[in-house]
């Protein structure tokens, strides 16, 4: 059974304390080739910047080796782990497509939206539940060129976490700043706004697989051991009553992208009555969010980035990143 957890482990703090990946010179190179030479040519660049990673960035190789080995991926070793750090970089070189308006040069793929269609339809919004597994960006895209029921999406997020890929994202797309609800506030005012917003039918996406240090948390199942996961995304749909649909951005290679959109329904339909009952019903809605993580990840496992130990200590030893 699940266990909750007010707090957050050392391991699940440890991403934030990671430095950035690259800096302002670098990224600002990677844009321009990207916009003005093309998406073929930043492919090609994107192998040498795989190396470079793969040999700086020792914490984050031993993660993609230990989740590569714990979900049994077609190539792990050395070699999955440079195909897992490029494909990271290639969803990198089409964000900026996708936030440039480009993303007629990738191949989006769309399944479930129907169902996302009768609840706008209905006018009540909805939250979006949205992971480090693939490319969250591609549903701003799909927003801006949906129909206009589509278009009312903010994402809630904490611009100061990787500020210098933040800003370049940001210069490549400025209408995006005004999407963001600042994950940065206390809980009431994120709840707020994000109240208000799907009271007016437009949709909240927040990412849902990542905890911070001192932030409520279920300890869940999740890949054969134990992770915790956080119990603020569900819990603001609960106390707003809104419905909740996950979505995943899935990066298939040569440019395409399996854009999944799919309900997550409370388990047992109606919202519990009393306060302890409905805890347990929160923790069995992270539980259900992570099972159907899981699903999508073993099926894509090169599409997970989240480059750190995802476990919790008392998992089993295949959790735990060792000496390569």
């Amino acid at each position: 059974m699940a266990r909750p957890s007010l707090s957050g482990s050392a391991a699940m703090a440890h991403w934030r304390e990671r430095p950035e990946g690259g800096n302002r010179f670098w990224l600002a190179l990677i844009r321009w080739l990207i916009l003005h030479v093309g998406r073929g040519f930043a492919r090609l660049a994107m192998y040498p910047t795989t190396l470079y990673f793969f040999l700086v960035r020792a914490p984050e190789r031993r993660a993609s080796r230990a989740w590569l080995d714990r979900v049994g991926a077609p190539r792990r070793g050395t070699l999955g782990v440079l195909v897992h750090i490029y494909t990271f970089a290639i969803t990198i070189v089409d964000r900026v497509l996708l936030l440039a308006g480009r993303e007629r040069e990738l191949d989006i793929r769309v399944e479930g939206v129907e169902q996302l269609h009768d609840l706008l339809d209905q006018g009540r919004g909805c939250l979006l539940l949205g992971s480090h597994l693939g490319s969250f960006e591609a549903i701003r895209v799909f927003s801006r060129k949906a129909p206009p029921r589509f278009r009312r999406l903010r994402v809630v997020m904490d611009r100061g976490q990787n500020s210098v890929m933040t800003r370049m994202l940001e210069e490549v797309s400025p209408d995006i700043r005004d999407t963001v609800i600042d994950a940065r506030q206390p809980g009431p005012a994120i709840v707020l706004e994000a109240g208000a917003t799907m009271e007016d039918g437009g949709m909240v996406a927040m990412l849902a697989d990542r905890t911070a240090a001192g932030e409520t948390a279920f300890e869940v199942e999740f890949c054969g051991g134990m992770a915790r996961l956080p119990a603020a995304p569900l819990a603001i749909a609960d106390t707003l009553e809104a419905p909740v649909v996950m979505v995943f951005g899935l990066y298939e290679g040569r440019g395409r992208y399996r854009l999944v959109f799919e309900p997550l329904p409370r388990p047992g339909g109606e919202r519990a009555a009393d306060r302890r009952s409905r805890r347990r019903q929160l923790r069995g809605w992270v539980q259900q969010y992570a099972r159907r993580l899981e699903h999508y990840a073993r099926q894509y496992p090169y599409n997970w980035f989240n480059f750190y130990e995802f476990w919790t200590a008392d998992t089993d030893s295949a959790g735990r990143l060792g000496d390569e």
